[in-house]
């Protein structure tokens, strides 16, 4: 049973709509399929799951309307695809003259009376779905097996079918004659041979398998008496000498930078010695500003090369069949079909591919474009390979800008009106560098006047509390109370290892809220995402403390992976959440962005997979290589050929 069938316009003027089930109106099911899925450019799979209903829908690009029909998805109809296009094909042939003559002032002033014609395809889809035969089984008389005789599917003990022996025949005639032509002069070994292969045919299986075994091992032990050699073999020494490298430093005692009578406070841990210009990188930067990721685009001219046609015209060709060859790509005034574009679409994804876009994302972005662009009428001396890179361009871009923006610095001082401190987590798999851009984020707080508490929960590994206390002290050199009249811009509050991480959070948050902090960055171990005992850790961890903002950190790095690490951390957080509405990842942190040149397609996966923006992005080693995504640099250099 249908919840809902409705069509509209691209524009969202609803033509005409039918109402199944006597229960909310559609309106909530298709305003989220237009949020989440139309404007997001997310068209690659035509269904699209709200609450307790399932959404289908399919576009009509030359009339720009769109088909939507909605039922629960706790059923399992089967004719709904071809309802769709049914309904699709009948309201088009009906009502083609009214868009073609009167565009949009006939979707304003037309009347589209609809019912009886709907209902009779609706009726024409459920019988369709009903009248399938069942299949038949075949009958023995139908069957191989009734083809065949007794005599020849009885086997005797030590007779080899006979197919098997004429192959072999086959196969020793074959090399009788070969040796023949290429030594003649060895005729009795091939008689020898064909001797051997008659007896070995009146022998048994078992007595035949016998014989090949000690001819096996007579071989080996003539091939192992030659391949003996009389020297003894040389006696290695044992154990494992320590290498000693030409620049380093062979006294351990220098190496040793543990300190028992530190234990993370900002008082106990002296001050470092350094140089700030090491640490800070660019000196021309405007402190506390928050910079846009650049990329230097090439010329027009070589953009046009991302996605050609590889077939050049002949040498022998004169400028006519040049001339031809160039206006053989322009598409005149027709509508673009799914032919047309296979071929682009398919280097396109290619292409997506090679610059570390999931390879199941560039499916599903090439066909959202398609799904786009199919049946779009053309203008004159326009290009399929222009028209679809274009089309997909502005997918990308409008991936990279998810509908929801964070503003970390609004929602700090909206936390410092109401006297608590801004909490942020941060999760990831391992080594992936969530210190080293916590502390980045520090510094970028830091100078735009926020007091920080790093929190180190992560309580596994090895020097994890140590790397922060080493931040800690470089951050406050950096900025040292002295600047701030006399107030500790930057704390570190840790509890050693292998206490439980949570607890540490709970605490910290407290101790920042006394001491008047205004942000507590919350550093956690890292985990793979198929790690049940560590998901449950960190999804415990969130779910206590409630964080103002949950950021997953990934590298630039991952393909595929990335979309496997998003996935079943969200899950991972939602499964062992208590909470009627668990909290999941709300931004991504994306590191190591200066290592991949323009194989940016990591970006594209993440955005693509979570709907969740990219809040920072990570491109260097000093506290000042921390930049904010700019969607359109992203898409230059994932389109450069």
């Amino acid at each position: 049973m249908l919840d809902f069938f409705t069509i509209f316009s691209k524009g969202g003027l609803v033509l005409w709509c039918f109402q199944g089930v006597r229960g909310p109106a559609a309106t909530a099911p298709v305003n989220a399929l237009i949020r989440s899925v139309l404007l997001q450019e997310r068209g690659g799979n035509n269904s699209f799951t709200h609450e307790a209903l399932t959404l289908k829908y399919k576009l009509d690009n030359q009339f720009e309307l769109v088909f939507v029909v909605g039922f629960q998805k706790i059923l399992t109809l089967t004719y709904v695809d071809k309802l769709i296009d049914d309904v699709h094909k009948e309201f088009r042939d009906k009502y083609r003259n009214e868009f073609q003559q009167k565009g949009a002032l006939g979707l304003l002033n037309g009347t589209f009376d609809f019912k009886d014609d709907f209902m009779r395809l609706l009726r024409d889809a459920e019988e369709s779905s009903k009248v399938r035969a069942p299949t038949v089984m075949k009958t023995f008389e139908q069957s191989l097996k009734s083809q065949k005789t007794v005599k020849c599917m009885i086997e005797t003990r030590g007779e080899k079918p006979k197919e098997k022996v004429k192959n072999k025949k086959n196969k020793g005639s074959k090399k009788e004659g070969n040796e023949a032509v290429a030594a003649p002069t060895k005729g009795s070994v091939g008689d020898k041979q064909l001797s051997a292969a008659g007896d070995k045919e009146e022998l048994t299986k078992d007595e035949i398998l016998q014989k090949n075994r000690e001819e096996f091992f007579r071989r080996h032990m003539k091939a192992g008496e030659k391949s003996r050699s009389p020297k003894p073999d040389a006696q290695k020494e044992k154990g494992k000498k320590p290498r000693v490298w030409d620049l380093g430093n062979s006294n351990a005692k220098v190496l040793d930078y543990s300190n028992s009578a530190t234990n993370g406070s900002a008082e106990a841990c002296p001050v470092e010695e350094f140089d700030p210009d090491m640490a800070l990188g660019d000196k021309n930067r405007e402190p506390g500003r928050l910079y846009d990721l650049e990329y230097e685009s090439d010329d027009e001219a070589e953009e046009e090369k991302v996605i050609q046609n590889p077939s050049k015209p002949s040498a022998k060709k004169g400028g006519l069949g040049g001339m031809f060859g160039m206006l053989k790509g322009l598409v005149g005034s027709k509508s673009l079909t799914r032919a047309d574009m296979d071929p682009v679409l398919e280097k396109m994804k290619d292409h997506l591919i090679a610059k570390n876009v999931a390879a199941e994302i560039a499916v599903q972005l090439c066909e959202s474009v398609a799904k786009k662009l199919e049946g779009k009428v053309m203008g004159t001396f326009t290009t399929v390979t222009s028209t679809v890179k274009q089309a997909l361009q502005e997918a990308l871009v409008q991936i990279l800008q998810p509908q929801r923006r964070v503003d970390v610095l609004r929602d700090v001082m909206d936390a410092q009106r109401h006297h608590r401190p801004y909490v942020v987590t941060f999760c990831g798999v391992n080594g992936v560098g969530k210190s080293t851009n916590l502390a980045k984020i520090s510094f970028w707080l830091i100078e735009n006047g926020f007091s920080v508490l790093i929190a180190a929960c992560d309580t596994f590994r090895a020097g994890a509390v140590e790397q922060l206390r080493t931040h800690t002290r470089r951050l406050n050199a950096l900025h040292p109370p002295e600047s701030h009249g006399g107030r500790t811009m930057v704390q570190l509050y840790e509890k050693g290892y292998g206490k439980d991480a949570a607890g540490i959070a709970m605490e910290a948050i407290s101790y920042a809220r006394n001491q008047g902090f205004d942000v507590v960055l919350v550093d956690t171990a890292g985990r793979m995402q198929d790690n049940a005992p560590l998901m449950t850790a960190l999804a415990k961890l969130i779910a206590v403390n409630a964080p103002d903002l949950v950021l997953f950190v990934g590298e630039a790095l991952v393909g595929n992976e990335a979309v496997d690490q998003l996935v079943k951390f969200n899950k991972a957080l939602a499964d062992h959440s208590m909470a009627q509405t668990p909290r999941l990842i709300d931004g991504i942190v994306l590191t190591k962005f200066d290592t991949i040149d323009d194989k940016v397609g990591a970006a594209i996966s993440m955005t693509y997979i979570t709907s969740k923006p990219i809040v920072f992005v990570g491109t260097g080693q000093t506290y000042c290589d921390l930049r904010s995504l700019n969607a359109k640099a992203v898409v230059a250099a994932l389109m450069k050929a």
